[in-house]
């Protein structure tokens, strides 16, 4: 198909008809970046030059920033000045960087999800049988020309060798090496696998170390000395890498080409069989023949990966600047990086540096490669693999589309938010080091498999320790009584609740910030240690205790601010935030732990809008953490947000029913919206191992009862509430507790037989055929009010003042049925 604009910056071309199916930009002769079906095809490694007027393109944090419910939770509010940096908070993966060493998980997935096998081939099945360069990915390697050469003219195929028109500068695309050729006395060529941006790569066996598989990376051309340098330098450092995801380089040789005399030199390098990410993205194929995406949890798994390697490469001070779909392969259950030729040393700023449009970060022709731009072509790579990235080389070339027209951004914010950190236009703003991105990664992965398993995947976190409290396991109706069916306080005559959703008491918004995870102390702070000490200081010991410490230092104040808020005294912590954000270095795009303290002085002082965008940020900074998502839901249902906290609820829920005030969270809103099996669902999920286990329990068997209308098929839920008391009682409930919830559930099912309601049987007041017995009273009035009076009794026999003695027995004797007796 012929026709549409050239993809490439600066060319005004069009696509013209090159023959054999093939398109090229009948001005620059190069073929578009995606073919009309689909196929991925990255354009030729190119050469960034020095010059330039600095990244252009709109970048990844414009609009449509935040997705989904964070949208909802933070519509209207201004934006801070920038979002949260993580720079300069030090010590250990938690906080920017990592010791750990350079090995490998060995395979594909973090244990969270199984990513199919790739088995290796028979080398010789990847021999080309008749190698050579399409004339449409023929360009001069002169750094500064890439003009076409070899080009077709007047019918006649293009030269494999000559001289660039433009420039003067020789090219050959002609192999160098046949099949049998013996190079440096050790190395047999079998043939060619395939011609890169720096020149022909070869298989060969080597005959000197047990016949094994290796490859031969050629010059582009015998001559160039920037390839020549190029080469040199990976012969110098990179023979000292050793890593499982990473291909090894085994030695540089020399050969002389008897044909032209010249001295040719070659890598020899690992081979590794297998795909590229670029093959098993083209290999899956929707029944219209249009590519289909990877699952986004298999992209996240080759993610991982990659950022061990360039984990390891940047703990050697070493930059790859070049990753892609092109140049992963997964052998079995591994993934390695094969392309080495161009990585270069952090300190080297006069090399050549390569890169690939539409991978390659925006500022590096201004500013140079560094972490954060080897973090953002791993970014662009899980994009390119989890969606029809059309356009990912010009419209989109330095941001993302909008998440409103990404199915998998809608699907799984999480997994977008880390995409936008990755890829900010300000690389200071991007993950600080290939460790950090990776435990973000991971958790997104972990989410994103919990969420499509309904299997939780919990794990401990770095940054934040566990959930310290919970708050509102009572949920508390609005009017503080139990607001049973009818028979509120005991009552058998009272009033029953109006239909529709269940009014709680509001959740207080001071216990939900100190009931929301702390951040764990930067090890490298001067106080960690003296800060350790004071975990069992009385609370009204705390702040003198902290204002006699010996040095001055952030966590010092941040644990100071926390004290007032311990304290209840919101205005003092306000003030030393304040204070603290005023320093170099901290508040908006400063330290995390100020911005997240921000949202908790917020929080405490009613400011709920402002505790949002907060807690926002710091989800923008650590997609992987449930924290933030913990903290965005009770800031949500603060607001009157309902679904958007549902939302967040249910997600961190789902990740880890060790976060237990997600569940009583989730049943709270779903208590509010009238949806009293999600509450119930939520609350029994609680595990057994749970210290709120029981109180969980308690809840769900109130949820049942409270407030149901006259006409609610109640039976159900009585028969269920009944069996969860005999289990507790079961398992300990102590017997207080135990006749309190008897009482709720039998005066529950009192009203609802009175009322005549749908399934109760009141004519001539016998017990219902469907639930013959209620805890052991038939379920009729004569009999539900002697269990009635029984359990008050019992409780009357329990109490500890005599004034509640007195209150009990006569509820007891209210509801004694009359008899003769």
């Amino acid at each position: 198909m012929a026709g549409g604009r050239c993809q490439r910056p600066g060319c005004d071309g069009s696509y013209e008809d090159a023959g054999g199916g093939e398109r090229c930009c009948g001005v620059c002769g190069r073929p578009p970046v995606v073919s009309a079906d689909g196929l991925l095809s990255s354009p030729a490694t190119g050469i960034t030059g020095r010059a330039g007027s600095g990244a252009p393109g709109s970048g990844a944090a414009g609009s449509g920033r935040r997705a989904g419910a964070a949208a909802e939770a933070t519509r209207g509010m201004p934006s801070p000045a920038a979002p949260v940096s993580v720079h300069g908070t030090g010590g250990g993966a938690a906080f920017g960087s990592s010791g750990s060493s350079g090995s490998a998980r060995g395979r594909l997935g973090a244990g969270l999800v199984t990513v199919p096998q790739v088995p290796r081939p028979d080398p010789h099945t990847a021999v080309l049988e008749h190698p050579e360069v399409p004339e449409r990915k023929r360009f001069c390697s002169r750094g500064d020309c890439g003009a076409p050469v070899g080009r077709r003219r007047g019918g006649q195929p293009g030269p494999t060798e000559g001289f660039c028109t433009k420039c003067g500068h020789p090219y050959s695309f002609v192999p160098k090496l046949r099949p049998g050729d013996m190079v440096h006395g050790q190395y047999e060529v079998v043939g060619c696998l395939a011609h890169g941006g720096l020149g022909w790569i070869y298989l060969a066996v080597d005959h000197a170390v047990a016949d094994r598989w290796v490859v031969l990376k050629g010059l582009l051309d015998t001559g160039d000395e920037e390839a020549l340098a190029v080469a040199v330098s990976e012969r110098r450092f990179l023979a000292e890498i050793e890593h499982a995801n990473i291909v090894r380089i085994y030695n540089f040789v020399e050969h002389l080409d008897p044909t032209t005399g010249s001295l040719d030199g070659y890598i020899v390098m690992e081979y590794v069989g297998g795909k590229s990410l670029k093959d098993l993205a083209n290999d899956r194929r929707t029944p219209q023949g249009r590519r289909d995406p990877l699952p986004v949890e298999q992209a996240c798994a080759y993610g991982i990966e990659a950022l061990e390697a360039l984990g390891e490469l940047h703990r050697r001070h070493l930059l790859y600047c070049d990753f892609k779909v092109d140049n992963a392969i997964q052998q079995h259950d591994q993934l390695k990086l094969i392309d080495m030729g161009a990585v270069r040393r952090m300190d080297d700023h006069e090399s050549p540096i390569y890169g690939t449009i539409g991978y390659q970060a925006p500022e590096i022709a201004e500013l140079g490669p560094s972490v954060a731009s080897d973090l953002y072509t791993v970014a662009r790579t899980l994009a390119v693999l989890t969606f029809d990235f059309q356009g990912y080389t010009n419209v989109f070339a330095d941001s993302l589309p909008d998440p409103e027209h990404i199915e998998v951004f809608r699907t799984y914010e999480s997994f977008y938010r880390l995409l936008v950190r990755a890829t900010d236009p300000d690389r200071s703003r991007r993950f600080a080091s290939a460790e950090e991105m990776a435990e973000q990664l991971t958790g997104v992965l972990r989410e994103v498999v919990a969420l499509q398993s309904g299997e939780p995947r919990p794990a401990p976190s770095q940054l934040f320790g566990p959930e310290l409290r919970v708050v509102d396991t009572q949920l508390v109706p609005a009017d503080g009584g139990g607001s049973l069916l009818g028979a509120r306080g005991g009552d058998p005559k009272g009033a029953t609740a109006s239909p529709g959703a269940i009014t709680l008491r509001p959740l207080d918004p001071a216990a939900a910030a100190l009931a929301l995870p702390v951040p764990r102390v930067d090890p490298a702070d001067p106080n960690a240690g003296f800060l350790a000490g004071l975990t069992t200081v009385a609370p009204a010991e705390l702040l003198p205790a902290l204002r006699a410490a010996p040095l001055d230092s952030l966590e010092l104040r941040l644990r100071e601010l926390r004290a007032h808020l311990e304290a209840g005294d919101a205005p003092g912590a306000q003030a030393l935030l304040r204070e603290i954000e005023t320093e170099p270095g901290t508040g908006w795009g400063g330290d995390w732990r100020v911005v997240w303290n921000h949202g908790l002085v917020a929080l405490a002082r009613g400011e709920h809008e402002s505790a949002a965008l907060s807690f926002d940020a710091v989800y923008d900074a650590f997609p992987g953490e449930l924290a933030p998502k913990l903290a965005l839901a009770v800031a949500a249902e603060l607001l009157g947000q309902p679904d958007t906290a549902a939302e967040y609820y249910r997600l961190v829920w789902a990740m880890d029913h060790g976060w237990v005030g997600a569940a009583f969270g989730l049943a709270r809103v779903c208590l509010a919206a009238g949806d009293r099996p999600g509450a119930v669902a939520a609350l029994e999920a609680v595990p057994e191992a749970s210290v709120h286990h029981t109180p969980a329990r308690i809840a769900a068997v109130r949820a049942r009862l409270r407030q149901r209308t006259p006409h609610d098929p109640l039976l159900g839920d009585l028969a269920a509430a009944a069996r969860e008391v005999t289990r507790l009682a079961e398992c300990g409930l102590d017997a207080g507790r135990r006749e309190q919830l008897a009482t709720e559930v039998l005066g529950g099912a009192l009203d609802w037989v009175l009322s005549g309601s749908h399934g109760a049987r009141t004519d001539g007041g016998r017990a219902s055929p469907e639930l013959p017995s209620l805890l052991g009273s038939p379920l009729d009035e004569r009999g539900l009010r002697f269990g009635l009076e029984r359990s008050y009794r019992l409780l009357a026999r329990l109490a500890q003042r005599g004034e509640e003695r007195i209150e009990l027995v006569e509820r007891a004797n209210r509801f004694r049925p009359r008899t003769w007796v």
